[in-house]
């Protein structure tokens, strides 16, 4: 039978080959159009087929399992399989590279050349959410970073070289210290990369630490996790819109992914003696995010310092090593990837016509572009927590999480809960701060007087704009109203991870 997670390789690849055979910039929209659509309506189907099968497997740890060996010798099968988390990351995914399509509509020069490179890089990012494999998952991860480089040095803005050179250099220094410690992990768990394998047989606990440390920071740099953060505002800065999109709202979720899923599931003992250095540095990565936004003043610096905050966020989460805490992370990312590629597509649609992205030169859009306005006020609530948006689910049920009794950090700092509930303080700081930049660039970008009357001429969205901004707005509505939609999909897929995780528990 038919395996739907396929389709989510099959999909970015016919459409790759469509894109090749296309002769003008017609066709390449439609294309383009087409396999983005047919990737979202097979991810709300994949939603659909999920808990359908969940309710008959509640037990399962992954569904849609298949593998096919690849390379016998070293025992790399190409592996698939989803749980609740895996299946909120594609939609997302399918979400972000449906809207963004649309807002590369007008893209120029090279309007081929851009979709082909954009389809690959969304090619490698299904691909990742669906591997259970490391090997493979590592492949994708590849696939999905290198198309960065041309996409922001080609189309980009501004120091786009340095931006696309610097992004390209950290990452992959991420990706040394991933490679590294993923052959650990095969030499110490059994000589197998498949991740159900690998949690049964246990990692080597004598090389726990080393391998928790090397793929949890080789993750963390995607995640933007300080102190090495620096690449992504630089690169969200130079990017193009819907590359700022894809960036912002799904590859650097790879990374928060990552750290979950290979680093803390498949080395649990060392999670739990080295978990708390790690909290430090993404408390830091909350508070430290948040206050460099308010002091910028390029809305594209504003929001990608802001995303420095959100992401660190989810690995502060992720990190608490509770099941409320955790499903909070992954509605963080789901919330976050919405909202900021809804403001990613905002700045660029304002940039295109003010050209400027400087705060204090553009003022009163609200009379001059209401529908994006009122976008960008959306897109702000939700940043700064509003209930009935997405934003307010996500940031409750981590703070929630964050001060729940666990006893895991005991044996190693005496009194863990006290830790742990101190860097929740700490970090629940970070709701006042993003409120303060929010409101002060919404107040200042929309509200204030006109400054430069040149303005005043322009114009406000165009269909495609308003029909990928809409999209993203009603997501996160839908989200902030209706959460036990995504917790229906989510249930049952924490219970598992935390019982093996509190298993090591000192």
């Amino acid at each position: 039978m038919f395996n739907i997670l396929f389709l989510f390789v099959i999909i970015p690849v016919l459409t790759l080959g469509a894109l090749f055979l296309t002769h003008n910039i017609k066709q390449v929209r439609t294309v383009a159009a087409t396999g983005a659509s047919l990737l979202l309506v097979s991810a709300l189907y994949l939603c659909y087929a999920f808990v359908t099968e969940r309710a008959a497997n509640p037990d399962a740890a992954m569904l849609f399992v298949d593998k096919y060996m690849w390379f016998e010798p070293l025992n790399i099968h190409l592996a698939v399989g989803v749980d609740g988390i895996s299946v909120l990351m594609i939609l997302l995914s399918a979400i972000i590279v449906f809207t963004g399509t649309f807002a590369s509509w007008t893209v120029q020069p090279l309007t081929k050349e851009y979709f082909l490179w954009f389809i690959l890089l969304s090619t490698g990012v299904f691909g990742f959410f669906i591997s259970i494999d490391l090997f493979t998952m590592f492949m994708f991860y590849e696939v999905a970073l290198i198309p960065m480089y041309l996409l922001i040095g080609v189309w980009g803005s501004g120091n786009k070289n340095y931006a696309a050179m610097k992004l390209t250099l950290m990452l992959m220094g991420g990706s040394a210290l991933l490679l590294i410690g993923i052959l650990g992990i095969y030499y110490h768990a059994g000589e197998t990369m498949n991740i159900l394998e690998i949690v049964k047989n246990g990692v080597d606990p004598g090389w726990q630490n080393a391998l928790f440390v090397l793929t949890f920071v080789g993750f963390g740099v995607l995640g933007a996790m300080f102190p090495f953060h620096t690449w992504s505002p630089d690169g969200h800065a130079s990017a193009p819109t819907a590359v700022s999109m894809l960036h912002a709202g799904v590859l650097m979720k790879l990374g928060g992914y990552g750290c979950f899923r290979v680093a803390i599931y498949l080395m649990p003992q060392a999670a739990n003696e080295l978990g708390w250095i790690f909290m430090i540095l993404t408390g830091i990565s909350v508070v430290y995010g948040a206050f460099a936004a308010c002091v910028k003043t390029d809305l594209k610096y504003i929001n990608a310092y802001s995303s420095v905050s959100h992401c660190g966020l989810v690995l502060f989460a992720i990190l608490m090593l509770n099941q409320t805490a955790m499903s909070g992370a992954v509605l963080q990312m789901l919330s976050h990837g919405l909202m900021t590629a809804l403001f990613f597509a905002l700045i660029g649609m304002i940039y295109g016509r003010t050209h400027t992205r400087d705060v204090r030169e553009m003022g009163g859009l609200m009379q001059i572009m209401p529908f994006l306005s009122v976008g960008y006020i959306i897109a702000g609530l939700a940043s700064l927590g509003l209930p009935g948006l997405s934003g307010f689910v996500a940031e409750m049920t981590i703070f929630l999480g964050s001060f729940e009794s666990s006893p895991i950090y005991d044996a190693v700092l005496g009194d863990g809960n006290l830790f742990r509930h101190a860097f929740a303080l700490v970090t629940t700081t970070s709701i006042v701060i993003t409120a303060v930049y929010i409101l002060r660039v919404v107040g200042k970008l929309l509200f204030g007087p006109v400054q430069n009357e040149h303005h005043r001429q322009l114009d406000d969205a165009h269909w495609y704009e308003r029909f990928s901004t809409i999209t993203l707005m009603l997501a996160i509505a839908v989200i902030g109203c209706f959460p036990d939609l995504a917790n229906g999909i989510l249930r049952d897929s924490f219970g598992p991870i935390v019982e093996h995780i509190m298993a090591y528990a000192q």
